[in-house]
């Protein structure tokens, strides 16, 4: 940060905050946090903004693909999204809210306004640690929080002393990847009440939600987590939100088997990439936001997200979705995490390369035919076409915000023997 300042020609106010729970990092500031808030005038008439189509702020995408966007959001698309979350979330008065989703992250998706407007609580952690969340939710009476996928398989995990310090009950929201419907299972039954959203930094954060019905309720466990594995429907403040044809712009069938690409429109849809016009315009071509997410629509027009449309393998001419590979591996006992990419290959094109991250303890030996018993483990659940040809063990590159980089894993894949 130092060095990025001392690049800038317009100098802003640095203000510091002496975080007694970090023990890295310098002060270079002109003024400490708490002196900074003395400055306040109580007196002070708020007024709202002149136009709410002015930027409130600027975020980057993840850089899941190497290249980053910065996205630039408005007043009113943050102000609706902020409902939009207390509404699609049926969140009370005064939740405590704990913090395992970093701020950064596209606003922490609109949550730092929405639990300010409900009166609740923010609790903080310096690191997503499962040892802290466990005993935050303990000690400040945690009722919700919000996580990305990689954060619900460190909590499911976790040591059994530390699980056992969890008050059931406590209700988590989940985006950031779709999440393996095996992760969801096996947090319902830890005893998380877990509802899973949709959505991307140019909307705000979650504009989908997989609005549960009661039916679903009566059904088998892994039935309901398959379900609930589902983006779903539009939330109440975006104006549309379906699965298009990328060619002709039409609907696709809910048919749950045709593929199109989910698109936006509405007020929680960005304005643009800053200074990225090209960029800005491919992705409103046709006058919605095009997402890059390949899905289906299920009938009652959910959808699931089958792949990016950069990450889908072609192998033979047969379409495969990574996602639903990696749906199967998660349910190894041994696997912790997975991701698969598209390898080269002489005869068919692409194959599949499943990277896993093995548990402690595992019972999967890598140098001992491990591959094969992962492979062994797919065959008996996936068409053969769909099988990983590789398998590779290793701990998975993530972003800043816990997002697995598979264009590394694609490199990795590229330069095997």
């Amino acid at each position: 940060m130092k060095a990025a300042l001392a690049q800038t020609k317009a100098k802003p106010l640095v203000v510091d905050i002496d975080d007694h729970l970090c023990s890295t990092g310098e002060l270079f500031g002109e003024i400490e946090y708490e002196a900074f808030l003395q400055e306040g005038d109580p007196n002070w008439e708020w007024r709202g903004v002149d136009d709410e189509w002015d930027a409130i702020s600027l975020g980057y995408t993840s850089g899941t693909t190497g290249n980053p966007k910065g996205v630039v959001t408005h007043h009113r698309g943050a102000y609706l999204n902020t409902v939009g979350n207390a509404v699609t979330w049926n969140l009370p008065k005064h939740p405590r809210y704990l913090w395992t989703l970093p701020m950064f992250h596209c606003d922490g998706w609109c949550f730092p306004w929405t639990i300010t407007m409900l009166a609740g609580v923010h609790v903080c952690l310096r690191k997503v640690d499962p040892a802290l969340v466990f005993d935050s939710v303990l000690q400040h009476g945690v009722t919700h929080f919000c996580g990305a996928p990689t954060v619900l398989t460190m909590l499911i995990n976790a040591p059994d002393d530390v699980k056992a310090k969890l008050q059931p009950g406590v209700k988590c929201m989940t985006a950031g990847a779709a999440p393996p419907a095996a992760v969801l299972a096996a947090m319902e039954k830890m005893g998380f009440d877990v509802t899973h959203v949709y959505g991307l930094t140019e909307v705000y954060g979650p504009a989908v939600v997989c609005d549960w019905h009661e039916a679903w309720d009566q059904l088998p466990l892994p039935e309901k987590a398959a379900v609930k594995a589902r983006q779903g429907v539009r939330y109440h403040v975006e104006e549309d939100v379906t699965v298009l044809d990328p060619e002709t712009m039409e609907r696709v069938p809910e048919d749950g088997e045709t593929m199109g690409e989910i698109m936006f429109r509405g007020n929680i849809v960005m304005k643009g990439y800053l200074k990225n016009p090209k960029a800005t315009t491919e992705a409103f071509a046709g006058g919605w936001f095009h997402s890059g997410d390949l899905a289906v629509l299920h009938p009652g027009g959910y959808m699931q997200i089958k792949d990016r449309s950069k990450d889908i393998i072609i192998s033979g001419g047969e379409n495969i979705s990574t996602i639903e590979v990696e749906g199967v591996l998660y349910m190894h006992p041994d696997i912790v995490e997975a991701a698969v990419v598209a390898r080269p290959d002489e005869h068919w094109g692409e194959t599949p390369c499943a990277f896993v991250t093995l548990r402690n303890g595992a019972t999967v030996i890598p140098d001992q035919n491990g591959a094969d018993e992962i492979i062994a483990f797919c065959k008996a659940r996936l068409a053969k076409f769909k099988v990983p040809r590789t398998v590779v063990f290793s701990e998975l590159p993530k972003t800043s915000t816990g997002k697995i980089q598979k264009f590394e894993l694609r490199e990795r894949a590229r330069a095997l023997k």
